[in-house]
């Protein structure tokens, strides 16, 4: 299946290299298009895993989009993007579709710097009509007609900058056509004939050009009739067909329609593109994630992510766990402290199941909270709580955190709220690539004030840090922890609490010391065998804490040890920066020590699997150990570990 051949099954996809080749079918060959398209994608992501359910619900979008406008010369921007795979098949990469999320493959969104068909990158929600009116405004500056196109998930409506871009697009003639992605049916009515009548009549010339009219005209009346006629004029719209809330926002509304009909699309999207309207344009479609393929339309998520699957069957290839999730040890702990604490409530941003917060709202659904995509107000939220005694848990990945960085300083940190971030995928993600590393944390949480920062070096220290948080009431906290299992300890009923800003040693040495913050620990102990080995007894410590960091502990390091390397898993001015200010204030530098802070690189490490990213970041066992024998002057490129051996 998907593979070109005179005895394909997917003959009329194989002639189609760019949307050009496609622009040059009869428009009645495009039903033919779309299902040898969604066939094609299911073929490949059953090999590669990824994101199926949301691609395949724009098959037959896509394929108009690109059979009625001139891209690339029109600009198409998918928001979020994970349901971009229909378009890159298209788009001259469907020889490389099944490298999809794989090392030196092709990212699983859109990427600029893989194709001229990708005007922006996108992983994180709701950024695309921003994008799209910069790309318009970009464009009337320098005089040019095309078409900028921003299609958004009515999840992704859930962010205000979706709405706070729409405000600006709605005041300013830039000509911008939103599609607005329903495939929930959290907005819609029921879509027909007569839903498919309008909008095709709505986004008509004849209809534009009589609206204009119908405004010259009321402005020819004295202002109460004028208000009127356009008040008229408005309410009948919006009872026909929903869209008053954009019309407000400043959007020429159309739709709702079925985003599956082809039919229905093509005289629309026509109809837009050749008609001068003022402003911009908001496109209503209705469709149904996971369309096409029946265990993805059966199943509760859609198939919204999945692994490597049989076609037939749907049944994903996923190995049985060795230890049980990090995120689930999280929910866990929580779930424990919450038994006893009935203050204790969680919160996430539209990552449920992510962040393990779906076993928590299973215990306590009246405390468990979920804001859609929208970090910012779920920070400010959790501050609001904190004010009223209560112990907000905000559980959001690292990546999505940085997106409410202002309300953490202004509404969390200036006013030491006790509110308790769980900071998920902390950390190398994997397949997910950049946009869901989480390489900042350590960096951006460390520099403010009063901010205790934790890191998870594996399961049992999680629960124990968890019940650390429930206990701090006087100022926030943030507890790190990475994706993917745990290592399979045997852990506790219920975290104990720790000493806040006390780190611990798990290993004695006397020539070199390793403090580790968060999981790399495990490398480090295997980089301490390694060098005991080679005659380098080494001291090996859990720093558990980097703010406040324990400074018994680096005083202890520094002055029984020549040399001392930091590891951590995260960027440059981290926990590495907390240990050398204090080192450098306390003078425990100026007496010969040799001191190596290793982190993340200054630069981006793309999609692979973990155990590569984090060679390629310096920050595995052979890497930390060839960190201290340099720091002694010993070269030795055939280092082995017990992680390469």
């Amino acid at each position: 299946m998907g593979q070109i051949g005179h005895n394909s099954r997917t003959p009329l996809l194989d002639g189609i290299g760019t949307p050009e080749d496609l622009r040059k079918l009869k428009e009645g060959d495009l039903r033919q298009v779309a299902d040898e398209l969604r066939e094609e994608m299911i073929d490949a992501v059953s090999v590669t895993g990824g994101h199926l359910g949301a691609g395949l619900g724009v098959v037959e979008l896509t394929v108009a989009l690109h059979y009625v406008f001139d891209t690339p010369r029109d600009k198409l921007i998918w928001d979020v993007s994970h349901q971009c795979y229909p378009h890159k098949i298209l788009t001259g990469r469907r020889d490389r579709i099944r490298t999809l999320r794989q090392g030196g493959g092709l990212s699983g969104f859109t990427s600029r710097k893989e194709s001229e068909y990708d005007p922006f990158g996108a992983a994180h929600s709701s950024t695309s009509i921003s994008a799209g009116l910069g790309y318009a405004v970009a464009r009337d500056f320098d005089g040019r007609d095309s078409n900028v196109i921003a299609v958004i998930g009515d999840g992704a409506m859930s962010a205000g900058m979706a709405y706070e871009a729409m405000n600006n697009a709605g005041a300013m003639n830039s000509r911008l056509i939103v599609i607005l992605n329903d495939n929930d049916m959290s907005i819609a009515p029921p879509v027909g004939a007569m839903s498919a009548y309008l909008s095709k009549l709505i986004s008509s010339k004849p209809y534009a050009s009589m609206r204009h009219l119908a405004k010259d005209l009321a402005k020819k009346f004295p202002k109460p009739l004028e208000k009127v006629a356009k008040r008229a004029e408005e309410y009948a719209r919006g009872m026909l067909t929903g869209g008053t809330l954009f019309e407000e926002l400043g959007f020429f509304y159309v739709g709702p329609f079925d985003g599956h009909n082809l039919d229905h699309l093509l005289p629309v999207l026509r109809n837009v593109r050749d008609t001068d309207h003022d402003g911009p344009v908001l496109i209503h479609c209705v469709t149904q994630k996971g369309k096409g393929y029946d265990p993805a339309e059966a199943a509760a998520d859609k198939y919204h992510g999945v692994a490597k699957f049989d076609v037939v069957t749907g049944k994903q290839d996923k190995p049985a766990p060795k230890a049980m999730a990090y995120q689930n040890v999280f929910a866990k702990a929580l779930i424990a402290e919450a038994e006893q604490d009935d203050k204790i409530v969680a919160v996430t941003a539209a990552m449920p199941s992510g962040t393990g917060l779906n076993k928590f709202a299973e215990a306590f659904p009246k405390r468990c909270f979920d804001t859609g995509i929208a970090e910012q107000h779920a920070v400010t939220f959790c501050g609001g709580l904190a004010c009223e005694g209560y112990k907000p848990f905000a559980a959001i990945y690292s990546t999505f955190l940085q997106r409410a960085y202002d309300q953490v300083v202004h509404d969390i940190a200036i006013q030491s709220l006790p509110v308790h971030f769980a900071i998920d995928r902390a950390g190398m993600v994997g397949a997910d690539g950049v946009t869901h590393q989480g390489s900042y944390d350590i960096a951006y949480l460390g520099c403010l004030p009063g901010f205790v920062l934790m890191a998870a070096a594996d399961e049992v220290e999680l629960m124990h840090m968890v019940a650390t948080q429930a206990q701090v009431d006087d100022r926030p906290t943030a507890c790190r922890f990475p994706r993917g299992e745990a290592l399979g300890l045997e852990m506790p009923a219920r975290g104990t609490p720790l000493e806040i800003g006390k780190g611990r040693i798990v290993r004695e040495g006397t020539k070199a010391a390793i403090l580790s913050y968060g999981t790399r620990l495990a490398d480090a102990l295997k980089a301490a065998d390694a060098l005991a080995a080679r005659g380098l007894p080494t001291t090996v410590a859990d720093a558990r804490f980097a703010k406040p960091i324990d400074r018994d502990l680096v005083r202890r390091l520094a002055r029984e040890h020549e040399v001392l390397v930091t590891v951590e898993e995260g960027a440059i001015g981290g926990f590495a920066t907390q240990v050398m200010q204090f080192m450098a204030g306390e003078g425990l530098l100026d007496n010969g020590l040799k001191f190596r802070p290793l982190t993340l690189p200054d630069f981006f490490i793309d999609h692979d699997k973990p155990a590569v990213q984090v060679e390629k970041a310096g920050l595995d066992a052979p890497a930390i150990a060839g960190a201290v024998l340099a720091a002694f002057g010993i070269e030795d490129k055939a280092l082995e570990t017990p992680a390469r051996a």
